[in-house]
């Protein structure tokens, strides 16, 4: 399995807690893509999308047992992220999904917000 979250459940339940209201039955999944930019030359774009925004035919949809929220991503980003770690940090500042432990990653900025892949 190309991906790993840290403590399934809690993770997965933080997705269903940004959705947009408790009341509404619309089910969110985490898309994680990876794109050039940032001062390392790549970073990570995470967002909460819809299912009919999963492009069946592009994506790679990962389920997991005992919840609705998935974890999507397109292949090209697959090919980096494989191997790698999904976590949900909680810091004063606020809270997010990060990308964790890439074995493609060699180094990154600062902030942690671009990183460099391994050739």
């Amino acid at each position: 399995m190309p991906f790993s979250l840290l403590s399934v459940d809690f993770r997965l339940h933080n997705i269903n807690a940004v959705t947009p209201s408790p009341n509404d039955d619309t089910i969110f999944h985490l898309r994680i893509r990876v794109t050039s930019g940032g001062c390392h030359g790549f970073q990570y774009i995470m967002s909460l999308e819809q299912r009919p925004d999963i492009k069946l035919d592009e994506d790679t949809v990962f389920e997991f047992t005992g919840f609705q929220a998935k974890v999507v991503t397109d292949f090209a980003s697959l090919q980096v992220l494989a191997g790698s770690t999904i976590d949900y940090i909680t810091e004063l500042i606020g809270s997010q999904f990060r990308i964790v432990d890439n074995p493609r990653a060699i180094s990154s900025c600062g902030c942690g917000t671009s990183f460099d892949l391994k050739e």
